[in-house]
């Protein structure tokens, strides 16, 4: 890589040209924005359509918009959507089939993804890529379509200057500081008029990049109040997981009354596995029109939290909602371990908040781990 400098400030219309250098590159650029009521992600060519001046108000089952005294950029935590809706999209058409005549003819899905560039990925969520990195192209079983995504994708991270209510990512050792796996990573620094934004490389791409941007060098007072703010939303996390063997835990508790208790709660309506940004369960649909002259497979996501999911000759392997939600936490925080050799949680909150009934992954572990600890003092 070049040495170029990769501790420099970017004003705001250094930002702009962040995005207008990345679409001149052939990227499609993407970062958050309002709509409906929330911050999402979508394709955006302004700095104008971010969301200044708007952050979240995040608990269980509870997210609303709010304005903030400032007009921070990216002053809010994460909302309902994930990267991942770009990467492992939520439905993908695997081929077609046509008939003419006695003629039937199967043709493959084109599948020609833009070139994505993302703006502000946060640390939870770049560890939410690497996650499903690992699941989805991680040995000679790669998915396809999620390849062809990621490896073209190109990542401007964010280190956190906001922390939800349900934000637990301190404990998961997923955040709020962006540490890899980025090509540049932004701080956004607000002191008075003065709006500033440090940034780093993290990739040659990246670096090539910051090399097109109009910058200064960074000082000593911008590194020390990049690392303030950091640090204040460290301090500022909704929740927190128990620093103990989660994964022991949960496995030698199978049986425990807490699972009957949040399951009287559950309505087993997915909401946590959708919002979820490491949850990768899909399905295979087959649709046709109704004069049989053409016809589609296609795969969409699909939840463990579905009765159908588990089904398999006879019957529904896992058919009450203690069963389908005890597989959902044991899978992400433990059997996932296993077989990935890390947590499926980066704890980020979605299925907190988005959860109806305000069901919280973090109480269900500390209620279990909080029930044997007093047993083992007895």
């Amino acid at each position: 890589m070049d040495n170029v400098d990769d501790g420099s400030v970017i004003t705001r219309q250094g930002l702009q040209c962040l995005l207008d250098a990345l679409a001149q590159r052939g990227y499609t650029v993407v970062g958050p924005t309002v709509r409906d009521q929330a911050i999402v992600y979508e394709e955006l060519a302004r700095i104008e359509a971010l969301p200044a001046g708007w952050t979240d108000e995040q608990d269980g089952g509870l997210y609303r918009l709010k304005r903030r005294s400032d007009d921070a950029l990216f002053g809010y935590a994460v909302g309902p959507h994930s990267w991942k809706r770009f990467l492992h999209p939520p439905k993908v058409s695997l081929w077609q089939a046509t008939r003419n005549g006695d003629e039937l003819r199967f043709v493959p899905a084109r599948d020609e993804p833009p070139r994505y560039a993302f703006i502000g990925v946060r640390a939870c969520e770049l560890a939410a890529i690497g996650i499903q990195d690992r699941v989805l192209m991680g040995d000679e079983y790669a998915d396809p379509h999620y390849r062809s995504r990621r490896e073209q994708a190109f990542l401007v991270a964010l280190n956190c200057s906001e922390a939800g209510g349900t934000c637990f990512c301190d404990s998961m050792n997923t955040g709020p500081d962006v540490k890899e796996g980025y090509d540049l990573v932004l701080t956004e620094l607000l002191d008075g008029d003065n709006h500033l934004f440090l940034i780093r490389s993290g990739s040659e791409e990246g670096a090539e990049v910051l090399a097109e941007l109009p910058r200064e060098p960074a000082t000593e007072a911008h590194q020390t109040a990049a690392t303030a703010v950091v640090e204040k939303t460290r301090g500022q996390m909704g929740r927190s997981m128990p620093q103990t063997a989660i994964p022991a835990l949960l496995m030698d508790n199978l049986e425990h009354p807490r699972w009957d208790e949040v399951a009287d709660r559950c309505l087993s309506c997915s909401n946590c596995t959708m919002v979820c940004p490491t949850c990768f369960c899909t399905t295979v649909e087959d649709t046709s029109d109704l004069e049989g002259g053409t016809a589609e497979r296609s795969r969409r996501w699909d939840s463990c939290f579905t009765s159908d999911f588990s089904y398999i000759h006879g019957g529904s392997v896992r058919n009450s909602t203690r069963s389908r939600y005890r597989q959902w936490m044991t899978h992400k925080l433990a059997t996932w371990v296993d077989q990935f050799g890390t947590s499926g949680c980066v704890g980020c909150g979605r299925c907190i908040t988005w959860c109806p009934v305000g069901i919280d992954i973090t109480e269900e572990v500390h209620a279990i781990h909080d029930d044997v600890s007093s047993r083992d003092k007895e």
